[in-house]
């Protein structure tokens, strides 16, 4: 049963990732927009966008403490309290997203495309560091 938990954590951190890698880059496109359509239209996205990964945040967070409960040993290691150090700022990240959004929907963002360019990175460090930490857990 563990190896499915964690072959469905690993799917659905995955399809968050992709929507966490995308919704800033549509950021990015409403920052420098001046046109009203395209503006509606990318907003449009990134709304759908966000209704459609947070569900996977949640059932990623479920399937991780599901798994620490099944080995609550796991919260002794150095790695997964760096781990989920890093998983708690992206879920932060990903609300800070949502508040990007109303932003971007009250037409009150006054962030540049610059901005965004780098908060988009965000999730990509994240990602890095907490692969190389689940792969390198030993060493």
């Amino acid at each position: 049963m563990y190896l499915y938990l964690k072959a469905f954590h690993i799917i659905f951190f995955t399809s968050w990732f992709a929507g966490l890698f995308y919704l800033p880059r549509i950021y990015v496109n409403l920052a420098m927009t001046e046109n009203d359509d395209t503006y509606n239209h990318l907003l449009i996205m990134s709304r759908k966008l966000y209704r459609f990964i947070t569900p996977f945040m949640y059932i990623t967070a479920a399937l991780g403490f599901w798994m620490l409960y099944l080995n609550p040993f796991l919260l002794s290691l150095w790695w997964m309290q760096v781990k989920l150090a890093l998983v708690a700022s992206l879920i932060i990240y990903h609300f800070v997203c949502g508040y990007h959004l109303k932003l971007f929907t009250n037409r009150q963002a006054d962030k540049s495309h610059v901005f965004y360019r780098f908060f988009n990175e965000y999730p990509v460090l994240i990602l890095f560091s907490v692969v190389i930490l689940a792969i390198l857990k030993y060493y």
